[in-house]
Order: structure tokens, then C-alpha cells, then sequence
């Protein structure tokens, strides 16, 4: 191997030079029993972004109007806990929040149908957290829904 096929594979990834070398990883999903394309299969990195991006705003506009009493600087901290709320109630109950519902998400189990309220509030609070949502697995799944053994999928 020359310099140049070394420095390629270290550019790329070690995703692909090992696809390089053979291997096959499968879509997003195989692993879970989900299909590739269509309603059930796992979610796109782009949607999941666009659903939290409106619930963000949407809990910002909530703690604006009625928590922070027209205080930017009090607003996001509030808004954080807005975010909690929401999620639990929401997800917890019909398995989306307005932002999923929006983009065509759903939270399930990862053997199908809802996620217990014990899941559901483990998921939320590394949710809120951010670092564990920032963390994926191979099928696109963050940290905070591998340990609550859930999976976005589109609706």
C-alpha cells in the first residue's frame, strides 16, 4: 500500500476503508428488522434536526410569552425545561412531539410499538442533556435512544 492509499483510507474514515476492504455494514435499520425505505424505516439525520429545531422554537415562544415574562436572557433556561415537559408528555403519550409530527417521525420501541413512561423519561433527560444525542450508533440512533431502547422511525 503506498503513501497516497494511506492517506486516502485515513481521510475517508475507518467506515470506509473497511467498506474498502470488504465489509458490509447493511442501510440504516437491518439490524433493528426495519426496512430500508418508506413508513417504519429509521428516521433521516436531516428531519430528526428539522423536528428539534421547531420544538426548540416552540418551547422558546412558550417560555418567552409565559414563563420569563418578555426576558430573552431568562428564556432559554426555561425553555429547557419547556423542552422536558413537552417531550415527556407527548412522546410518552402519543410518540411524537409537534416537531416529529411536522417532519413524519415517530419514537417507538425497538421491538415495535410505544415506549414505556420509564423509557420515555430516560430519553428525554439524556435528550436534554445534548451530549448523548450527539453520539450515534451505525443505524443513525443517538446514545439517549439506544439506552431507552427506542428508534425514530417516519410515520
Amino acid at each position: 500500500m503506498d503513501n497516497r492509499q494511506v492517506i486516502g483510507s485515513w481521510l475517508s474514515g475507518p467506515r470506509a476503508a473497511a467498506e474498502n476492504m470488504g465489509v458490509d455494514f447493511g442501510y440504516r435499520g437491518e439490524r433493528l428488522g426495519l426496512p430500508e425505505h418508506g413508513p417504519g424505516s429509521v428516521a433521516p439525520l436531516g428531519r430528526r434536526f428539522g423536528a428539534l429545531f421547531l420544538d426548540w422554537a416552540l418551547c422558546m415562544l412558550i417560555a418567552y410569552g409565559l414563563l420569563a415574562a418578555g426576558d430573552w436572557q431568562k428564556t432559554g433556561n426555561w425553555a429547557l425545561g419547556v423542552l422536558f415537559v413537552l417531550s415527556l408528555l407527548t412522546v410518552g403519550t402519543v410518540g411524537f412531539t409537534p416537531g416529529k409530527r411536522v417532519f413524519g417521525l415517530r419514537v417507538i420501541a425497538e421491538q415495535g410499538g410505544r415506549l414505556s413512561l420509564v423509557r420515555v423519561l430516560v430519553r428525554t433527560v439524556l435528550l436534554c442533556l445534548a451530549v448523548p444525542a450527539l453520539i450515534w450508533d451505525r443505524d443513525g440512533r443517538g446514545l439517549h435512544d439506544r439506552l431507552s431502547g427506542a428508534v425514530q422511525v417516519r410515520i
